[in-house]
């Protein structure tokens, strides 16, 4: 059977027309939801290893934003109890959490920058997840945000 044309003003590929939406951000709203939750869990991991131990990570005596461990534990768990919950409301769809999201992903990019002396590979992971976090809930227009 052979495979009608398309008609005009419709298209068969796989780029979003610009009008359209982008099927990889669309994805990528969706992997962006559960990657904030799992960097929330990661975060609050973080968090609870300074609270109980200050030995756990390494000591910086020269450092510009220096803090006390058990401090940079308590930004981690509150960060983390965030990101959890504003995941949980990306995958369930909510337009705040799209907003929040991007705050919260920027925000955590900040810590984890400041945090890079103590844990840097731990670091340099949540900041990868969180420039792909925003990346995919700005380039994502399927709904709009106010």
């Amino acid at each position: 059977m052979a495979q009608s044309a398309p008609t005009p003003g419709t298209s068969h590929s796989h780029t979003a027309d610009p009008g359209g939406v982008n099927p990889w951000a669309a994805g990528g709203t969706m992997f962006a939801g559960v990657l904030l939750m799992v960097d929330g869990v990661l975060e609050a991991i973080k968090g609870i290893a300074g609270i109980v131990s200050n030995t756990v990570y390494a000591r910086i005596d020269d450092y510009v934003f220096k803090f006390n461990v058990t401090a940079w534990g308590w930004i981690h768990v509150a960060l983390g109890i965030l990101l959890v919950i504003v995941g949980w409301g990306i995958l369930r769809g909510f337009g705040w959490a799209r907003g929040i999201g991007v705050g919260l992903a920027a925000l955590n990019m900040i810590a984890n920058f400041m945090w890079l002396p103590y844990q840097p590979i731990w670091a340099v992971v949540s900041l990868a997840i969180d420039t792909f976090v925003i990346w995919a809930l700005c380039t994502d227009r399927s709904k709009v945000l106010i």
